[in-house]
């Protein structure tokens, strides 16, 4: 089963997260990128960040961090 990390329309912050998470050996999965082409639109619809549930404590850990430095 998959959990939601993070909802966002922030395409640099998601790339950037993803290959920290993958850095660290977890598997983000992140969803709705193909939505905003169907609809004809610019990337303005939110893309979900996705873990496993088994990985999330460790995934929600590493994006407070990042957080904290990026803001």
């Amino acid at each position: 089963m998959l959990v939601e990390l993070r909802r966002t329309n922030d395409v640099a912050w998601l790339t950037m997260a993803e290959a920290i998470l993958r850095g660290e050996g977890l598997d983000p999965v992140i969803l709705d990128a193909a939505s905003s082409v169907v609809d004809g639109s610019i990337g303005a619809g939110p893309r979900r960040l996705m873990i496993a549930r088994p990985q999330a404590w460790m995934a929600r850990t590493i994006l407070e961090a990042l957080d904290d430095v990026y803001g």
